[in-house]
């Protein structure tokens, strides 16, 4: 199936209330990946938290079917320009549910518009016990800042700890400034979101929690 592209003081980065401290420690802990980096591995696909993968376009080709399957991936986000669609396009529709985004790799290009949309959609994958993986074409701008996104939101950390959680498991990501901008106007939309969550009554609350505790190693 394919989808066209939906006043606390902080510390550290987080919010101060007990439920966000522990999630920071949790984050404090997360490993880096166990292996060196060697620049081959920018053409294979990592798990950056628990059943979320990023990487290439070359970990979701044709030839990759069976790689794929025993990684577990249920779900695949194709981020690509309108020039790339001839070759870089949903190779396994008949196999996994696929959300395929058009987006150029310029610094003008907006992305935050498409934050809910990616998280919807990577939501559902993990609820439904998926796995996800987020490719471009090479793995390293694009959709990198949409994991990024997705990690800053879900686990209510910064911008700055989101990179260096998913730069340890994907040494090479590099998002160019133009999302890096987005990603750090991102920080206090979906901050300001978290505030008005917290003010909701405790049955309503609830049903949006998030922690950090499955951030374990892998």
């Amino acid at each position: 199936m394919v989808y066209e592209g939906e006043n606390n003081t902080f510390h550290n980065g987080l919010g101060t209330d007990e439920k966000n401290m522990s999630v920071f420690h949790s984050l404090q802990e997360f490993p880096s990946g166990t292996d060196e980096w060697k620049y081959s591995m920018r053409r294979c696909m990592q798990e950056i938290v628990p059943s979320l993968f990023l990487g290439p376009y070359s970990a979701a080709i044709k030839s990759k079917l069976n790689e794929l399957k025993s990684q577990g991936i249920t779900h695949i986000i194709c981020v690509r320009h309108i020039l790339e669609a001839n070759f870089i396009k949903p190779n396994f529709e008949d196999q996994f549910k696929y959300l395929v985004l058009e987006i150029a790799d310029s610094v003008t290009e907006n992305i935050i518009h498409l934050f809910p949309i990616i998280k919807k959609f990577i939501d559902e994958c993990l609820a439904s016990g998926g796995k996800v993986l987020v490719h471009g074409n090479a793995g390293i701008s694009r959709s990198a800042a949409l994991v990024l996104a997705y990690i800053m939101q879900r686990y209510g950390i910064t911008c700055k700890r989101a990179h260096e959680i998913v730069q340890q498991r994907r040494f090479c990501i590099n998002p160019n400034e133009g999302f890096m901008a987005q990603l750090r106007e991102f920080e206090a939309i979906y901050r300001a979101q978290r505030e008005l969550t917290d003010v909701q009554p405790s049955s309503v609350k609830g049903r949006h929690k998030r922690t950090c505790e499955e951030i374990e190693e892998i």
